[in-house]
């Protein structure tokens, strides 16, 4: 038994019936080089998820709640674990679209996982153009963050198609018994009793860190005015700021890496840079098809990962944030791409002059009822479509595998990730690079943001106008 940290528990207390905090990843694989019929396929992907269990262990991990959720719950093994109740198996009409897949996808994101098991699902999806497969992954954002998630996707990839499975386990699987109600709530309150001397001491701590980034002597007081990032609640409101509903929409954009790279090396800036511009072109363009442009600049809240390296088995949430103006109200790209950098590089400055585990212990100190209540109370007054957003969207890089890989006999020809749309903030775009190329998983919410496919035409639109002005040829199309 073991107790949610405090980023994981507040995924998990404030999660509500439209907000939900899993993250995804649709796997586009190839079809194999030898034929399979009928569910040969699915049969042989799920021999190799069960022979692998044991390289991810948060997959056989299901979370315990503490009773009128007094304190953080806690991870045990399940004993009731069953692979079938998270494995499942669908086909589209066949030949399966790309606008097919993506509604489909945007289904499976719109449901929330059950708190009665593991939090995790698999869809296997056949009846795609050409015998493609396409895997959609659900895991509960409490489980890991998106780099630990891109590790523990290498536990069901191979270097090669005819790569030996990996070595049993040396010790059998032996589940937690499942702890009783009354053991929960005695639990509970023996935490509590520490929480008074732990919140004196952070809050002391955060004091000090505040003050010494505010003394003249730091780095980031310099024309501090004209260059520090944006305060949570100063992004204007935009058309998809609001109420959030249950349902989701997806769009899918692939562009060639090197392209994006070139872009970074002809303007001098990171590829994170490049790719925040994009977004801001495309919000740009999207507002103006609405007219619906507006005068300041959208914000973007962007994860910044505190890890130096990712340890096998800890795994959970090691991320900071930081907030970046994507500069939607300059017409320029160019003009736009430069405020990015000078806004992304402030931010950086500020994220690495703040302590990694500040956000962390301050979310360890919330209460679950009290968070919860909260979020939930959010969403039924409809306050955050009263209150000024925290933010625009959230726009999330993630590094992943620069080989080409495969899964069950069959190469990964894409991986589009998808991250949790948040109460407020009805768009989120997560980018993925591997194998030369840069994957974008849009996932919205329809009742704020309908034209999702428009969207993901418009940042095409921006990544070829930026490439055009590096010299190099067009980004590559939509997910086929």
């Amino acid at each position: 038994m073991e107790q949610l940290r405090g980023l994981d528990a507040a995924f998990v207390a404030v999660e509500t019936a439209t907000m939900h905090m899993h993250m995804g990843v649709v796997l586009l694989l190839e079809p194999p080089a030898r034929e399979e019929r009928g569910r040969e396929g699915f049969c042989r992907f799920r021999a190799m998820v069960a022979e692998r269990l044991h390289l991810a262990p948060p997959l056989r991990r299901r979370v315990v709640e503490v009773p009128f959720g007094i304190h953080h719950p806690v991870w045990i093994e399940d004993p009731e674990f069953d692979l079938d109740a998270h494995l499942h198996r669908c086909a589209l009409p066949d030949p399966g679209s790309p606008e097919e897949l993506s509604s489909l996808v945007g289904e499976i994101m719109g449901r929330p996982l059950s708190r009665r098991r593991p939090l995790w699902e698999m869809h296997y999806v056949e009846g795609l153009e050409s015998g493609y497969v396409a895997v959609v992954v659900k895991i509960h954002h409490a489980a890991l963050d998106g780099v630990a998630g891109v590790a523990l996707l290498a536990a069901f990839m191979d270097l090669s198609e005819d790569q030996p499975a990996p070595e049993p386990p040396l010790r059998e699987w032996c589940p937690d018994p499942v702890p009783t109600p009354s053991e929960m709530l005695l639990h509970g309150l023996a935490s509590l009793g520490r929480e008074p001397e732990k919140a004196l001491s952070l809050a002391r701590r955060s004091i000090e860190v505040l003050r010494d980034i505010g003394s003249p002597g730091d780095p980031l007081s310099l024309d501090w005015s004209m260059r520090r990032p944006p305060l949570p609640f100063e992004a204007p409101r935009a058309p998809f700021n609001g109420q959030i509903s249950p349902e989701r929409n997806t769009a899918f954009v692939e562009v060639s890496l090197a392209e994006i790279r070139e872009v970074a090396k002809a303007f001098d800036c990171r590829v994170n840079d490049v790719v925040l511009a994009a977004v801001g072109g495309a919000l740009r363009r999207l507002m103006v098809r609405r007219d619906e442009l507006l005068a300041d600049d959208l914000v973007a809240l962007v994860p910044v990962s505190m890890r130096s390296e990712v340890v096998p088995g800890d795994l959970g949430n090691q991320v900071s944030a930081m907030l970046v103006g994507l500069g939607t109200s300059i017409q320029d790209p160019l003009v736009r791409l430069q405020r990015v950098r000078e806004g992304s590089t402030a931010a950086k400055e500020q994220c690495e002059e703040l302590p990694g585990d500040l956000l962390e212990a301050w979310a360890g100190l919330a209460v679950p009822a009290v968070g919860g209540r909260l979020s939930r109370l959010a969403g039924s007054l409809a306050m955050v479509d009263r209150a000024p957003p925290p933010f625009n969207v959230v726009v999330s890089n993630l590094p992943g595998p620069p080989v080409s890989l495969f899964s069950a006999g069959r190469r990964l020809a894409g991986v589009y990730p998808l991250g949790p749309v948040v109460e407020g903030v009805g768009l989120n775009v997560t980018v993925m690079s591997y194998a030369g190329a840069m994957y974008f998983g849009l996932l919205g919410c329809p009742a704020l943001l309908p034209d999702i496919g428009f969207l993901a035409v418009h940042l095409r639109e921006s990544l070829t106008e930026l490439v055009k002005l590096a010299g190099r040829a067009q980004p590559g199309p939509l997910i086929s």
